[in-house]
């Protein structure tokens, strides 16, 4: 009796279906490419192409083509831009390590095996699922002359403390400001470094315990090493979300008192929306651009592995 083998698929019935694939691939990936030039990169160019020019919001003249002015503008002449740097850089030079650091903190003690620690997880992560707007606005009234914060001080100093008001002082707006900052966003670093821990095998700190190393030893040669990837990831996003300050400003003081508060970002929405130097905003941006890459292309090669 003759085994007659199974019949094998034909060439163009395979070419045929890796097509029919290619093409429903391309049906799915067209209106997230769409959105993609219309909402990144089609802005982006467009912004690329303003930062060369004395566009204007709303103008009867169409705009002319100056080069590099806008940015000689900026270094030389504008000196709220440069305190705006300065401005950005210090409270990213605070908020980055203070939040970076109190997030592994706490996820350190919710790790723990404690009754309760879902409890406490929930409320230190409750204020970042809050509106940054909310926030913003409360803490803004708490820290009035006759708000919260004075009242509980004059409480504690015994009427020794007259009180004063925060976010009108030049020498304590910002400190103010990084303060909530910090307790707004800790919550969400939390999570990532404890989500690090976790992932830290039992048996590693079972080996460390039998050859006899201390809490500390064990927390410097083991769980360090091991977090290292999700310590470049805080680095890199503490450090994005610092330097893009706005809202909170914005809302608690404006920039002000004197510009002691005023940040790149809202430079940026000033000038091109509500003073409509569109070309100008737009060269401050592609500023904030450069900035911020390199920033991260740094901290990245700083950090990555020496093999």
């Amino acid at each position: 009796m003759t085994v007659v083998p199974p019949e094998q698929p034909r060439p163009r019935r395979r070419r045929s279906f890796a097509r029919a694939e290619q093409r429903a691939g391309a049906a799915f990936a067209v209106p997230g490419v769409a959105l993609l030039l219309l909402f990144v990169i089609g802005p982006a160019v467009v912004s690329l192409v303003l930062a060369f020019t004395n566009a204007r919001l709303i103008s009867p003249t169409p705009p002319e083509f100056v080069g590099l002015e806008n940015f000689q503008r900026a270094f030389t002449e504008d000196a709220t831009f440069r305190r705006s740097l300065l401005n950005t850089f210090l409270f990213a030079g605070i908020v980055v390590p203070l939040q970076g650091g109190l997030g592994l903190v706490l996820a350190l003690l919710v790790n723990q095996k404690l009754a309760g620690r879902n409890f406490f997880r929930t409320v230190f992560f409750l204020p970042v699922i809050t509106s940054m707007v909310v926030v913003s606005l409360l803490w803004r009234f708490l820290y009035q002359e006759d708000g919260l914060i004075n009242s509980a001080l004059t409480m504690l100093t015994g009427g020794a403390w007259a009180g004063q008001a925060w976010l009108a002082n030049p020498s304590t707006a910002m400190g103010a400001i990084v303060i909530m900052s910090v307790w707004q966003g800790v919550g969400f670093h939390m999570i990532i470094w404890l989500a690090g821990l976790q992932t830290i095998p039992e048996e590693v700190y079972e080996a460390g315990e039998l050859d006899g190393t201390t809490p500390w030893q064990r927390f410097r040669h083991l769980t360090l090493p091991l977090l290292k990837p999700t310590f470049v990831f805080v680095l890199i996003t503490i450090t994005i979300a610092a330097m893009s300050l706005f809202v909170q400003v914005n809302i608690m003081t404006g920039g002000g008192p004197v510009n002691s508060t005023s940040t790149i970002v809202l430079q940026i929405v000033q000038k091109g929306f509500q003073q409509q130097q569109m070309g100008y905003g737009a060269a401050l941006s592609l500023i904030f651009f450069c900035i911020v890459l390199a920033l991260a292309l740094l901290q990245r090669r700083l950090t990555r592995d020496k093999d």
